[in-house]
């Protein structure tokens, strides 16, 4: 996909032609200690990170690794150029929210070729901007004032923006910012962002830190990939199922990133655990309607090699995941340990902690500063 190219302009940010890679984050298990005012605490928002660049020429949606947006989202490029002023950037997630939180998955429904397709999306699923950062501001290049300062100054600049565009809440009380992390799960949002508040913008460095809603959970391991290319056999992925309420085993996601030691250690553990009868396993074969099963290409991988290796599905381990996205784990889990005292049968949906879902309107309408 080709990056969309401006000639410099009156009011023009000093990255106009080149694009803006944004800040980026670290993992914390815990919120930062440090002396109040310290911190500026935002949740996270899970969607689309995008920079939002207005200059004369009109709204470029700039995504993460630099590629233009514009065409997935042309309800939000028509919007953004009428709400923002010429020579403005702005850092923020593009989402969709549904009835009941963020959905992730429609906003994987817009990359798609064809402009109708997206253009109906955009009248039946509208996205929203939620921002969380101020880059440049009536030409002026922002990132070397703290993070206090350009928070200030992004709070007057969207102080009464209507709908799509929204101000992400803040706060600058850990109280506060740890409840967030509890009760906004249910919307869809990912945990929450802590912010130095003396800061400057540093873009593409991972300066910001986030503590992410971490749980563990009990799956069957139905399958596995093998690593290409190994000298030896070596494992590069397990294939985790999960048992829904009429007893179907659901391809929920996958574990990898062992070490050289673990991959040999696993294809010696596993190989005999390898499914022969590719009639009894129950991700082979015919299946009920809408059974999630690995292999299957996605918009995302229809050029990888997608070949697994079925296993009996007896063996148990626990895995790490952050958050469900709908009926799977949202990224891949990270393997804990293995549990020969759970039988299989018992690994189901039922024993993951969920919450009950946040009203998306407290966030989208109670942009808190401290």
């Amino acid at each position: 996909m080709p990056t969309r190219q401006r000639e410099p302009a009156r009011n023009a940010m000093p990255f106009a032609g080149t694009g803006l890679p944004p800040m980026l984050a670290r993992a914390l298990d815990a919120l930062p200690e440090g002396a109040p005012g310290d911190w500026l605490f935002e949740p996270k928002w899970d969607g689309f990170r995008t920079v939002v660049l207005r200059d004369a020429h009109g709204v470029l949606l700039q995504s993460r690794d630099l590629k233009p947006l514009n065409r997935y989202f042309p309800e939000l490029e028509a919007a953004l150029e009428a709400l923002l002023p010429t020579g403005c950037a702005l850092d923020g997630e593009i989402v969709i929210a549904g009835p009941r939180g963020l959905d992730f998955d429609a906003l994987l429904q817009r990359i798609h070729p064809a402009d109708s397709r997206v253009r109906r999306l955009a009248q039946q699923t509208p996205a929203s901007f939620v921002a969380f950062d101020l880059v440049a501001l009536e030409g002026e290049d922002l990132r070397s004032r703290p993070q206090a300062e350009r928070r200030l100054l992004l709070q007057a600049l969207l102080v009464d923006s209507p709908p799509p565009l929204y101000l992400t809440p803040m706060t600058l009380d850990p109280a506060l910012a740890r409840a967030w992390h509890a009760h906004f799960e249910g919307a869809g949002l990912d945990g929450v962002m802590a912010k130095a508040a003396d800061a400057p913008y540093q873009a593409g460095e991972r300066t910001m830190f986030k503590i992410k809603h971490v749980r563990t959970a009990d799956c069957v391991l139905g399958g596995l990939r093998w690593r290409a290319g190994a000298s030896q056999p070596e494992v590069a992925s397990l294939l985790l199922g999960l048992h829904d309420a009429q007893g179907v085993l659901q391809h929920v996601g996958s574990a990898s990133g062992f070490s050289l030691d673990f991959r040999r250690e696993l294809a010696g553990l596993l190989s005999p655990l390898v499914s022969t009868d590719g009639a009894s396993h129950p991700w082979l074969g015919a299946g009920p309607p809408g059974q999630r099963r690995p292999g299957a290409p996605s918009r995302w991988s229809r050029a990888a090699d997608l070949a697994w290796t079925p296993l009996a599905p007896e063996r148990v381990c626990e895995v790490r995941y952050d958050h469900l996205q709908g009926d799977r784990f949202r990224h891949v889990t990270r393997f804990e340990r293995w549990r020969p005292d759970k039988p299989a049968a018992e690994c189901g949906y039922d024993q993951l902690a969920t919450t009950a879902p946040y009203e998306l309107q407290k966030v989208f309408g109670g942009a808190a500063a401290a």
